[in-house]
C-alpha cells in the first residue's frame, strides 16, 4: 500500500548539413520532387536485413527450443526505471534515520492500538529508508512475484510461423518491460512510504514491512513549507494503519490473495481462449469508448470487471480506513494537522497535463480514488453511526461494501442494521420474549 516531483526524455533528431544539403540542393528536379537519397535506400535496405537475419535466427532458436522469453524484462523495466530516477538512487542514509523511523512507527503503534481497539500479533520491527533505487528493486521483487502466474501465458505461440512467434514474443516483452519500467520510474518519484506484505507468497507473512522513501519525503516537506517531524508522523500513521488493517485482522491478507488469484486466472484463460485477438479486443474498445472508463477497464470481460470492483472496493477500505486513522489520531499529537492537509492536497492538484494523462492511461487515476472514496465512506459512518459501528467493516468480507455502497455510505448502514436485527428477531422468537399474553 503505498502513500503517495518528473524529468522527461529529448530524442534529438540531428539534420544533415554540409555537403548532404549540397548534393541534395544540387540534384532537385525542375518540377519540385525530391529525389530518392541513395544513402538513405542503402541504410534501410541494411537495417531491412538485419531485423530479417535476427528474425531468422530467433526463429530457428525457437524451433530448436520451443522457448519464447518470458513476459517481462525485469533487467530492462529496471534500468528504465533507474534512467528516471539519476539523481536520486545512489543516496546513502546514516543508520540513525532508520531508527528515527522506527521510533515513529512505535510512537503511532500505541495510538493506533487505543483508537481501533485492536493490537498486533507480532511486532512491527522491519523498518527501511531508501532512496529511489531501494524503492524500485524492492517492487520489482514484488511485481516479479505477481507477475509469476502470467509468465507461461504467451499469445504469440498460436502463431504458425517459428519466425512470427519469436518476432511477436520478443516485440511483446520489449513494450511490457518498457511500461513497467516507466510505472515503477514515475511512481519511485511519488511514493512517500509503503507497506509492503508479500501478496500471492506461498510462505506465511507474520509481519510486514514498512518503506519510507526518504527523498521524495525530503522534497515534499520543502515544497509544501511543513514541519518535517509532523508530516513524517502523519505519514507513519497511515502506514502503520496498514499494517493494523493486514495484521490484526487475519482474514484480509488471505481474502486478498484469493481475489488476486481469481482475477489472474480470469485474465489468463481469457487471453488464451480469446476469438478473433487483436479484433476482440478492439470490439470491446469500439463497444465502451465513450463510457469514461479507463483503458483497463474497458478491455476486461464483465467476469474481471466484477472481479475487479470487488478489489476496488477492498482497496477503497483500506486505503480510507488509513486515511481516516491519521487524521483522527494525528488531531491528538500533530498541532499543526490543519496546515498539513491543506499544503497535501494542494501538492495533490499540482500536476500537469501530461502527467494527468499519464496517470489516466496507467490506471493510476483509479488508486487515487481509493483514497478519497474509501476515506469519505469511512468518515460518513463513522459521523452517522460512530467509530465502533465503523469497525464493522472489519469483522470478515461479507461486512465489506459494495462500490455502490461506498458512494452511498447509508445503503451500507441499512445493510449492516438488517444483519444486526436478524439475530435478534430468531431469539425474540426462540424465547418468547417480547410475547404478549
Amino acid at each position: 500500500m503505498t502513500y503517495a516531483s518528473n524529468r522527461g526524455f529529448v530524442l534529438e533528431r540531428k539534420r544533415t548539413t554540409g555537403m548532404a544539403t549540397s548534393e541534395t540542393t544540387a540534384t532537385t528536379p525542375t518540377n519540385g520532387a525530391r529525389p530518392m537519397d541513395k544513402k538513405l535506400l542503402f541504410v534501410s535496405a541494411a537495417a531491412a536485413g538485419a531485423l530479417a537475419v535476427w528474425a531468422n535466427t530467433k526463429g530457428r532458436e525457437y524451433t530448436r527450443t520451443g522457448e519464447t522469453p518470458s513476459l517481462i524484462n525485469w533487467d530492462r523495466a529496471r534500468s528504465i526505471a533507474l534512467a528516471m530516477n539519476r539523481a536520486a538512487d545512489t543516496e546513502v542514509f546514516p543508520a540513525s534515520l532508520t531508527e528515527y523511523y522506527r521510533d515513529l512507527v512505535g510512537k503511532c503503534v500505541p495510538l493506533i492500538a487505543e483508537y481501533t481497539g485492536t493490537t498486533l500479533p507480532t511486532p512491527l520491527e522491519s523498518v527501511h529508508v531508501f532512496n529511489r533505487a531501494d524503492w524500485i528493486d524492492a517492487n520489482i521483487r514484488a511485481f516479479q512475484q505477481l507477475f509469476a502466474p502470467l509468465e507461461g501465458l504467451n499469445t504469440a505461440r498460436n502463431l504458425k510461423s517459428p519466425t512470427a512467434v519469436a518476432l511477436v514474443s520478443g516485440l511483446n516483452q520489449t513494450i511490457l518491460s518498457a511500461e513497467v519500467g516507466l510505472l515503477l520510474g514515475y511512481l519511485a518519484r511519488r511514493v512517500l512510504g509503503q507497506y509492503d506484505l508479500a501478496l500471492l507468497g506461498k510462505e506465511p507473512v507474520a509481519s510486514g514491512k514498512l518503506y519510507y522513501v526518504e527523498p521524495n519525503i525530503a522534497a515534499s516537506t520543502e515544497t509544501m513549507g511543513v514541519d518535517g517531524h509532523e508530516f513524517r508522523l502523519w505519514l507513519a500513521l497511515h502506514e502503520t494503519t496498514h499494517a493494523f488493517e493486514f495484521e490484526a485482522y487475519p482474514w484480509v491478507r488471505p481474502y486478498f490473495n484469493m481475489l488476486l488469484e481469481r482475477y489472474i486466472t480470469l485474465v489468463t484463460n481469457d487471453l488464451q481462449n480469446l476469438q478473433g485477438g487483436l479484433n476482440a479486443l478492439v470490439r470491446r474498445l469500439r463497444e465502451q469508448g465513450g463510457s469514461g472508463k479507463s483503458l483497463m477497464e474497458i478491455v476486461m470481460t464483465p467476469d474481471q470487471r466484477q472481479l475487479f470492483d470487488e478489489m476496488q472496493a477492498l482497496m477503497s477500505v483500506i486505503e480510507g480506513y488509513s486515511n481516516h486513522v491519521m487524521n483522527a489520531v494525528g488531531k491528538q499529537v500533530l498541532p499543526s494537522l490543519e496546515a498539513l492537509q491543506h499544503a497535501f492536497e494542494s501538492r495533490q492538484r499540482q500536476r500537469s497535463q501530461a502527467e494527468t494523462l499519464f496517470i489516466r492511461l496507467t490506471g493510476l487515476e483509479m488508486k487515487m480514488e481509493q483514497y478519497r472514496l474509501g476515506e469519505q465512506f469511512i468518515d460518513a459512518v463513522v459521523k452517522e453511526r460512530g467509530h465502533q459501528f465503523a469497525l464493522k467493516v472489519w469483522q470478515g468480507p461479507e461486512n465489506l461494501p459494495t462500490l455502490a455502497e461506498l458512494r452511498s455510505p447509508k445503503r451500507w448502514i441499512a445493510r449492516l442494521e438488517r444483519a444486526d436485527a436478524i439475530p435478534a428477531i430468531a431469539h425474540i422468537t426462540n424465547t418468547g420474549e417480547g410475547a404478549t399474553p
